[in-house]
């Protein structure tokens, strides 16, 4: 086992790494009969998706002897309804250096080819832009 979440009460939930012992706590967005004071399940899911792509193109970029320290993405999610889902996921990468041609290339690749954009419903739609510094 992982993890553990537990059930607050007030549409709350509380996740715990058992490893590390890290936490977090999500709430139901406000459009969902929630107070939104933390990210919503969903928002968990649409991040997961730019962690994972910074975590591997971070990995990567160690290997190529690239330091991405301070690269950022910011993420829009996008939801639709009949079924309530993720409709769309909008990351955008704004790189923190600016290697070569071929390495952003490698890079981008790594980005799109994560386990969680491997993961994600092929319904979701990604709109993944890459900035370079």
């Amino acid at each position: 086992m992982m993890a553990k979440v537990t059930y607050l009460g007030n549409l709350r939930t509380e996740s715990v790494h058992l490893k590390s012992k890290s936490a977090f706590i999500t709430d139901a967005p406000v459009d969902n009969n929630g107070k939104g004071e933390a990210f919503s399940p969903t928002d968990t899911v649409a991040t997961g998706l730019a962690n994972c792509m910074l975590t591997v193109m971070g990995i990567k970029a160690h290997d190529l002897g690239v330091d991405m320290s301070g690269t950022t993405a910011e993420v829009t999610k996008i939801m639709d309804s009949n079924p309530r889902r993720i409709s769309k996921i909008i990351v955008e990468i704004r790189f923190s250096c600016n290697p070569e041609a071929k390495t952003k290339k490698i890079l981008e690749h790594t980005a799109k080819t994560c386990p969680v954009h491997y993961s994600l419903h092929p319904d979701i739609e990604r709109d993944i832009t890459f900035n370079w510094d």
